[in-house]
C-alpha cells in the first residue's frame, strides 16, 4: 500500500492550500480513505499539471468502488461481479465478502519532501528506476515520512474505516501483520554511516528507512507533555511540525524555560487567544493583504504607519550553534553560519540541548541568522476595529512586505507592533547531511587502577587526598570511581575522563644520590598506555617529564625525573640522564626498584579522589569501571585502601652531621626542608611549612632504640657521657624527622658515628 495520502504543491495557489500543511494529521488521514483514488482521478498529465480532479463514478452499476483502489471496505464488504468487455455478469465470483483480512506485506513513505504525494517513489542515483515524488524539490524530510505513518494509523484504527468481519470477528484490516517498509537488520548508526561496507547508505536520509527513525517524536506531542506536565490543559498543538529526535531540558525549571530551545530550534510561537495558549508556526500563516488606505489613524503615531531599522552594528553576522549530532555517536557538534558580505566580528552563540543531524542543525543556524537580518526592520500602525480578529501572531501584508503581529493593544483602535518576516527564511536550506565514521564497537573490559598518594605536586592539592591513574583498553568514554564504607552503599566519588600514561619496568634502577644526576645504566620501561618524550635538562628544572615508580602500594611511590628517552620498539623506551627522589620521595628510594615495578607519568590525567580528612588512615571500599555501565557491572574492580596522606609529611632532614667538640660531647646538626613553596631562589628561607618547628630524634645501638627526644630547634647536643653509655653496645646511629602537628613524625634522616 503506497496509495497517495496528499497532492500539496508549493505555495497557496493550489487546490489544497485551505489546509494548515502538508504535515496537517488531518488533511493525509482523511486521504487514507478520500482524495486522489477514492474521490478524483486525474485524466492525464495535463489535468494534474491543472489539478482539474474528475470524480470516479461507475454510471449504470453504481459500484464505484470496483474502480477506487483506495476504497478497500467496499471491496471487502460487497461480492464480486466480473466485468467482460464492459458488460458486469450475473454471477459473482467465489470471494465471500468478509470471509479474509486484508493485510499491508508492505507500505510507507520516504523521509522526503511532498513524499506523501508519491510514497512509492524513492531517490537513488545508481538506479535507473530513481525518481522523485510529484512536486518534490528532493530535500530530507523525516516529519514527512513520520506524518504518513501516524495518518495511516489513525485512519485505520477507527472503527467506521475497519470494520469488524461476522465471520471470523476480526478487523477487515489485520494491522498486527501490517509491514512498514523498512526496518533494517544491519546496526544503527553503523549503518548508514559506513559506506565502505554498504553502498547504499547514500539512500538512507532520504529513503524508506526507519533505522534510527523509530523513536523520534512530533513536535507537537512533546509540546503537549510539557504544557500537561506543567498544569495548562487548554492548549492547541495541532499547528506544530517537527520531528524532535531527543531532548534533555537543562535542570528543574518552568514550561517556559523548557518549552524555549525547542520554539527557537523549530521556529514555532505561543499566543493567547481566549482562554487557550495556541501554538504554530512560523511560516505558515498565509498573509493577511491591508491596503494603506484601510490604517486608522491615531495620535499615537505620526500618520497611519511608523517604521524602524536597528542598525547592523547592532546584529550579529556570524552565528555558531552547538547541539548533539543525531546518526553519529551522539558527540557535541558546532555549526556556524556566515553572511557573505560580513565584515564585523560579532558573534552570536547559542547552545541547544536536541539531538539534531548535522544539515538541521546547519539550517537552524542559517534561519536564525536570516531571521534575525530581516527582523531589523519593524512597523507600528494603527488597524481600525473592523480588523479586531487579527492578534499576536497573525501574519499581515502591506506595501509588499509581510509583518509578524507581536503585540496589540486595545484602544479605540488596535495599535500594533509588527516585525517584518519572509516565509522563504522557514523553509529548510539545501544543505545536506554528512555521514560521519562510528566507532566500532568493542566488548569492556576491566580498567587497571593505581592509587598513588604522593606529597604536593603544585601546592594546589588537596593535601591529603590521594590520586588515582586508571588505563584501560580499549578506553570507556569515562571510568567512575565509587566509594562506601563497607562494600555496599556506594556513592559516585570521581569520574576519570582521559587515560593515565603508564608502564611496568623491564630492567632493575639502582638507588643514587638526590639533587645530582643519575647518569647510570638506562631503564627500561613497557608502556601499557601513552608515549614518553625527551626533554633537555633546563625541561627537567622546569618540571617535565616526572615519573612515578612503584611497587603499586599506594604511598610507596618514588618521584623522578628524565631527559633522555629513546624507543627501543613500538611501546618500549629507555629513560635516562635522572633526577632521583624528587619532592622529598628520596626516603622512598630502595637499594634497587626490582624489574615488574609500576611506573605512571605525572600528568593531567592523574586525578585526586574526594576523601575526607576524617577518614585519614581509615579502609574504605572503592570500586572502579566504566562509567556507562554502572556499579554492578562484572569488570568493575574492588580495591580496599586506607591513605596517610602524604600530601601532610614533612620531608626528611638534609645535611645531617656531627661535630666533635673539646670536651668530647658531640653536636649534631641538620637543615629542615619544606613541603610547601620551597622551589623558589629568591626566598631568604625556605617556608616552615608547619605549626611549629620541632623534630624528633632517636638513637639506635645495633638496630635497638635507645633513646628518644624532641626538640625545637635543628641542632642537639649528644654529651660525651650520653655516647660512652650507648656505644659500649655496638655501633651508634642518630635519626632525625621533622614533625607535623597533623601527620606526625616524617621521614628519618639517618647519620652512622
Amino acid at each position: 500500500n503506497y496509495m497517495p495520502l496528499s497532492d500539496w504543491r508549493d505555495g497557496y495557489e493550489h487546490a489544497d492550500a485551505d489546509h494548515k500543511s502538508i504535515y496537517d494529521l488531518e488533511y493525509l488521514s482523511r486521504n487514507v480513505l478520500g482524495g486522489e483514488g477514492y474521490d478524483w482521478y486525474y485524466d492525464g498529465p495535463e489535468g494534474e499539471a491543472a489539478q482539474r480532479r474528475l470524480p470516479i463514478e461507475d454510471g449504470a452499476h453504481d459500484e464505484p468502488w470496483v474502480f477506487r483502489y483506495k476504497d478497500l471496505k467496499s471491496w471487502w464488504l460487497n461480492e464480486h461481479h466480473e466485468r467482460i468487455d464492459g458488460a458486469r455478469q450475473p454471477v459473482p465470483t467465489d470471494w465471500v465478502p468478509q470471509s479474509k483480512p486484508i493485510r499491508f506485506t508492505e507500505y510507507g513513505c520516504a523521509a522526503i519532501d511532498k513524499g506523501a504525494n508519491q510514497p512509492n517513489k524513492f531517490l537513488d542515483p545508481k538506479s535507473s528506476e530513481s525518481s522523485l515524488p510529484n512536486h518534490s524539490n528532493g530535500r530530507r524530510d523525516d516529519l514527512m515520512q513520520m506524518q504518513y505513518l501516524r495518518a495511516m494509523a489513525l485512519a485505520w484504527a477507527k472503527p467506521e474505516n475497519n470494520p469488524v468481519s461476522a465471520i471470523y470477528a476480526k478487523p477487515m484490516l489485520d494491522m498486527d501483520r501490517a509491514h512498514v517498509w523498512a526496518w533494517d537488520a544491519r546496526p544503527f548508526p553503523q549503518f548508514p554511516n559506513n559506506a565502505a561496507l554498504w553502498s547504499d547508505g547514500e539512500n538512507y536520509s532520504r529513503g524508506h528507512w526507519l533505522t534510527g527513525r523509530s523513536s523520534n517524536q512530533p513536535l507537537s506531542l512533546v509540546v503537549a507533555e510539557i504544557c500537561e506536565r506543567s498544569g495548562v490543559r487548554q492548549s492547541d498543538v495541532s499547528g506544530l511540525f517537527g520531528v524532535v529526535r531527543g531532548y534533555a531540558p537543562e535542570g528543574v525549571g518552568t514550561a517556559r524555560a523548557a518549552l524555549q530551545p525547542l520554539m527557537l530550534a523549530y521556529g514555532f510561537e505561543a499566543i493567547e487567544r481566549e482562554g487557550r495558549l495556541i501554538f504554530q508556526m512560523r511560516g505558515n500563516q498565509k498573509p493577511v493583504p491591508i491596503e494603506r488606505e484601510r490604517l486608522a489613524e491615531t495620535g499615537a503615531l505620526a500618520g497611519t504607519i511608523e517604521t524602524m531599522r536597528t542598525p547592523a552594528a547592532e546584529t550579529a553576522g556570524r552565528v555558531r550553534m552547538n547541539f548533539i549530532e543525531a546518526e553519529a555517536d551522539f558527540s557535541a557538534r558546532q555549526v556556524e553560519a556566515i553572511f557573505p558580505d560580513e565584515e564585523s566580528f560579532g558573534v552570536s552563540q547559542g547552545d541547544l540541548a536536541l539531538t539534531l543531524t548535522d544539515a538541521e542543525g546547519r539550517s537552524i543556524a542559517e534561519r536564525w541568522l536570516s531571521e534575525a537580518r530581516v527582523a531589523r526592520d519593524t512597523a507600528r500602525l494603527a488597524l481600525p476595529r473592523s480588523l479586531a480578529h487579527l492578534g499576536a501572531g497573525d501574519v499581515v501584508e502591506l506595501d509588499g512586505l509581510t509583518y509578524r503581529i507581536d503585540r496589540v493593544e486595545q484602544t479605540e483602535t488596535l495599535l500594533v507592533d509588527a516585525v517584518r518576516v519572509e516565509r522563504s527564511v522557514y523553509s529548510p536550506s539545501d544543505v545536506t547531511d554528512e555521514r560521519r565514521q562510528v566507532n566500532q564497537f568493542v566488548a569492556p573490559v576491566p580498567v587497571y587502577p593505581v592509587f598513588l598518594d604522593l606529597p604536593l605536586l603544585t601546592g594546589n592539592e588537596a593535601e591529603h587526598a590521594p590520586h588515582i591513574a586508571v588505563t584501560a583498553k580499549p578506553w570507556p568514554q569515562s571510568v567512575a570511581v565509587w566509594s562506601a564504607v563497607h562494600d555496599a552503599g556506594y556513592v559516585l566519588n570521581r569520574l576519570v575522563t582521559r587515560p593515565s600514561t603508564l608502564g611496568v619496568t623491564q630492567t632493575p634502577l639502582l638507588s643514587a644520590r638526590p639533587g645530582l644526576w643519575d647518569k647510570g645504566r638506562p631503564l627500561r620501561i613497557k608502556m601499557s598506555h601513552g608515549t614518553l618524550s625527551a626533554t633537555d635538562a633546563q625541561g627537567v628544572l622546569d618540571g617535565a617529564n616526572v615519573l612515578a615508580i612503584g611497587d603499586g602500594s599506594s604511598d610507596n611511590w618514588e618521584l623522578f625525573q628524565f631527559a633522555d628517552c629513546t624507543l627501543i620498539e613500538p611501546g618500549v623506551y629507555e629513560v635516562s640522564q635522572r633526577l632521583r627522589g624528587q619532592l622529598g620521595t628520596d626516603g622512598n628510594m630502595p637499594e634497587v626498584w626490582q624489574p615488574g615495578s609500576i611506573v605512571v607519568l605525572v600528568d593531567a590525567a592523574l586525578t585526586q579522589i574526594d576523601l575526607a580528612q576524617s577518614a585519614r588512615g581509615l579502609a574504605r571500599n572503592y570500586r572502579i569501571g566504566a562509567a556507562g555501565r554502572g556499579i554492578d557491572d562484572p569488570e568493575v574492580v574492588h580495591r580496599v585502601e586506607a591513605f596517610s596522606g602524604i600530601g601532610l609529611r614533612p620531608y626528611s632532614p638534609a645535611h645531617l652531621g656531627a661535630k666533635l667538640l673539646p670536651n668530647g660531647d658531640r653536636m649534631i646538626s641538620w637543615l629542615r626542608r619544606t613541603r610547601i613553596d620551597g622551589d623558589s631562589w629568591e626566598s631568604y628561607e625556605v617556608p616552615l611549612g608547619e605549626v611549629q618547628e620541632q623534630y624528633l630524634i632517636r638513637v639506635f645501638v645495633v638496630g635497638t632504640m635507645v633513646r628518644e627526644f624532641t626538640t625545637t630547634t635543628s641542632s642537639w647536643l649528644y654529651t660525651n657521657v650520653m655516647f660512652l653509655a650507648d656505644s659500649t653496645l655496638g655501633g651508634v646511629t642518630v635519626s632525625v624527622a621533622q614533625i607535623s602537628d597533623r601527620f606526625g613524625p616524617g621521614r628519618f634522616t639517618e647519620l652512622a658515628l
